[in-house]
């Protein structure tokens, strides 16, 4: 009889199909904590497009681990079961096609890669589409080399943030004095993105995403605060020049009393009231389109 039709030891099939169920074990369970956020720099609740984005994450990565252990199960199956026994020679019976097997291998991978951009592009859609028509808070941010302005268009007022030069002696002082961008918790958010020079790109790790500001165009980020009050540090994360890695600054989520504090803050200061617009760019008659 050939090996063809030979399953192998029922020993050699348990103790694969144990290993295979451990591995599965160990690897969706082991380091909960870390694994409920998919070992990203952040936490749920920051944003809803955090949430979303790790959503979509932790999905992908688990996908992948069943299809990695589906296919090395079947591999470790195939080498016991099959494997040429003693005193044998020859090869085992060989088929030229298999046309289910064919079908299913085709079929298959085809369902996932659907199924894979189907999820993908939904996160997108919903991450890049406005949250409201009329967004609580509205900034606009510029980037500039190497800080930030940030235009608080609700209230008319602004912060112009100087270059954060960083401590080479590795001593504190520095995080007090970077741009601060202030949103309220639990306030839907339209952030207005653009540069007065070189493209700049405004990037958050906790909120997981970034945007690219471009000279000539505006862009924008769309979110929903978390109810967390917290600061977060942000940076540039497009080269720009030679201090682009002090190119950095803070967003501070507080209370919306406290954000309506700082707001008034900022109105009762003459250097801070009124927005700055394009006229501080380096070309201050480039046209900014949407």
């Amino acid at each position: 009889m050939s090996s063809q039709h030979r399953t192998g030891s029922i020993k050699l099939k348990a103790l694969a199909t144990s290993a295979i169920a451990s591995a599965s074990v160990l690897l969706m369970t082991g380091c909960s904590d870390q694994a409920e956020v998919g070992w990203l720099p952040t936490k749920r609740g920051v944003t809803d497009n955090a949430d979303t984005i790790m959503d979509l994450w932790i999905g992908s990565w688990a996908a992948a681990i069943v299809v990695g252990l589906i296919t090395w199960g079947l591999m470790l199956w195939c080498i016991i079961a099959y494997r040429r026994r003693k005193n044998e020679t020859g090869y085992p019976r060989q088929l030229s096609y298999h046309a289910p097997l064919e079908i299913f291998y085709t079929i298959i991978p085809v369902i996932m890669i659907v199924s894979l951009f189907t999820f993908s592009d939904t996160a997108e859609r919903q991450i890049t589409a406005p949250k409201s028509d009329n967004p609580d808070v509205t900034i606009e941010v510029y980037g500039k080399q190497w800080a930030w302005d940030f235009n608080y268009l609700d209230s008319d007022v602004h912060t112009s943030g100087v270059q954060a030069h960083l401590n080479v002696d590795g001593s504190e002082g520095v995080e007090e004095t970077l741009p601060t961008l202030y949103l309220p918790t639990n306030s839907t958010v339209d952030l207005v993105l653009k540069t007065r020079d070189v493209i700049h790109s405004f990037w958050v790790p906790a909120f997981l995403e970034k945007r690219d500001t471009v000279p000539g165009m505006t862009n924008h980020m769309y979110f929903t605060t978390g109810a967390e009050e917290a600061t977060y540090a942000g940076k540039c994360a497009e080269l720009c020049g030679e201090y682009h890695s002090e190119m950095l600054f803070n967003v501070k989520v507080v209370s919306p009393e406290e954000y309506e504090a700082y707001m008034k803050k900022l109105a009762s200061n003459p250097e801070t009231q009124g927005i700055l617009g394009d006229e501080y760019n380096r070309n201050p008659n480039q046209n900014i389109r949407n």
